[in-house]
C-alpha cells in the first residue's frame, strides 16, 4: 500500500513542474488527424446532380440503424432518395456507410463541432446533409460509368463511357 502511494507521488512529482498542455478551444482549434471521421454529408456529382441512388446499402450496413432512407424515381427515370435522415444522437461515426456507398454520395468530413442541447436537433434531414460540392472525389460521376442510358444516349454512348460488358461471355 505504501509502495503504491510512493509510486503515485513519484508520477505526480514528475509532471508537477511541466507546462500544462491546454488548448484554449474556441480560439485555438485542435489538430485533426487526416483520417478523422466527423460529420456526414451528401455530395453532388460534377454536373450538380445528387449522387445518392437510394440503394439502401448505407442503411443496411449501419450497426446502430441510425439512417432512415426512402427511394423515389424522378421523371427522367433516375432513382433518388426521397427521404434521407440520419440520427446523430445514435450515430457512432464508424464510417461503414461511407465505405458501402457505391456512388461516393455519403462522405464523412473532418467537422467535429456538432454539439446540441436537445436530442431532437440531432436528427438531420436530406436538406441538412446536402452540400453543393463533390467532396473527396471531384471527377467521379456515377451516371457516366454505371451503364445506364442518360439524356437521350444509349448505354455505352456517353462521354468517356465504355460500352456495357456482356456478362454472358464470362460464364463457363
Amino acid at each position: 500500500m505504501i509502495r503504491d502511494l510512493l509510486t503515485g507521488l513519484q508520477i505526480t512529482a514528475k509532471y508537477i513542474f511541466r507546462r500544462p498542455i491546454t488548448f484554449e478551444y474556441p480560439e485555438e482549434k485542435p489538430i485533426i488527424p487526416p483520417r478523422w471521421r466527423g460529420r456526414i454529408v451528401l455530395t453532388s456529382d460534377p454536373d450538380g446532380e445528387e449522387r445518392c441512388v437510394a440503394c439502401y446499402l448505407c442503411q443496411a450496413v449501419c450497426p446502430v440503424q441510425c439512417i432512415d432512407l426512402q427511394a423515389t424515381h424522378r421523371p427522367d427515370g433516375r432513382r433518388v432518395a426521397a427521404k434521407f435522415d440520419i440520427n446523430f444522437a445514435r450515430c457512432i461515426f464508424c464510417g461503414f456507410c461511407e465505405e458501402a456507398c457505391p456512388t461516393y454520395a455519403i462522405q464523412l468530413t473532418p467537422d467535429f463541432e456538432m454539439s446540441a442541447t436537445e436530442r431532437s436537433s440531432l436528427l438531420y434531414h436530406k436538406e441538412d446533409l446536402q452540400i453543393s460540392g463533390t467532396g473527396k472525389h471531384p471527377e467521379y460521376s456515377f451516371w457516366k460509368v454505371s451503364g445506364v442510358a442518360i439524356g437521350g444516349k444509349d448505354k455505352g454512348q456517353g462521354l468517356n463511357e465504355e460500352p456495357p460488358t456482356n456478362y454472358r461471355s464470362n460464364m463457363p
